[in-house]
This record gives structure tokens, C-alpha cells and sequence, in this order.
């Protein structure tokens, strides 16, 4: 019964962890991120706040998908 909840929690902080992951914006590479980059520059670019609040979630949901992926494999 316990063994189901946890799995049931990875599960949604799987989930959880992938779209936090497609949320966050590219690096722009490549011809097309050189030319949005100048005008990101020249129209005022994206908001790094975002990013950044984006990319410590990201960081604590992938510290809480190691931690149940290590309770779920030394529990037998």
C-alpha cells in the first residue's frame, strides 16, 4: 500500500520534472537564435527571472525524483 503511494508520487514528479524541462527557453542556437537574439536585444528580451525561478524548480524536483528512484530501489 505505501510502496503504491510512493510509486504514485515519482510518478507525478516525473511528470512534473519533464515539464519543467520543456518550460524553460532554449539557448538559441544557430542562424535563426543569432538573428532573434538581436532583436531580443533591440525589443527587450525575456524575462530571466522566469528562467531562473524555472530552473531552481527544475533543480528540486530532479533532487526529489533521485531521492523516490533511491527509496524505490533499496525497497524490495
Amino acid at each position: 500500500m505505501l510502496k503504491g503511494f510512493v510509486t504514485a508520487i515519482h510518478v507525478l514528479i516525473a511528470l512534473s520534472l519533464i515539464a519543467t524541462v520543456l518550460l524553460q527557453s532554449g539557448k538559441s542556437a544557430g542562424l535563426s537564435g543569432s538573428i532573434a537574439g538581436g532583436a531580443e536585444t533591440l525589443f527587450g528580451g525575456k524575462k530571466k527571472g522566469l528562467d531562473e525561478k524555472l530552473g531552481r524548480l527544475t533543480a528540486f524536483i530532479a533532487i526529489a525524483f533521485g531521492l523516490t528512484s533511491m527509496v524505490l530501489v533499496v525497497w524490495k
